[in-house]
């Protein structure tokens, strides 16, 4: 998989520079976007849903290539009475 590199000059406030350098000097890091980066890869990670991770995306679209199995009585087939 080929990775994209965007360029973008952002604002950040002190709090969150100073967040920045300690992400720095903890993970040792070479510069601000590469915490940016950590700090977007520990967002995906605890915050964001399973369904909109892209990896989540890429595994429902593998699966629609797979075969189907035909049911014509689910309760029948799958109930555990």
């Amino acid at each position: 998989m080929a990775i994209s590199l965007v360029k973008a000059i952002v604002t950040i406030d002190d709090r969150t520079n100073r967040i920045l350098n300690i992400l720095k000097a903890k993970h040792g890091l070479k510069d601000k976007s590469q915490a940016i980066n950590l700090m977007a890869q520990q967002f995906e990670a605890c915050v964001m849903e399973p369904e909109l991770r892209p990896e989540f995306i890429e595994s429902l679209k593998a699966s629609e290539s797979e075969k189907t199995v035909k049911v014509k009585d689910f309760e029948k087939r799958y109930s555990s009475k």
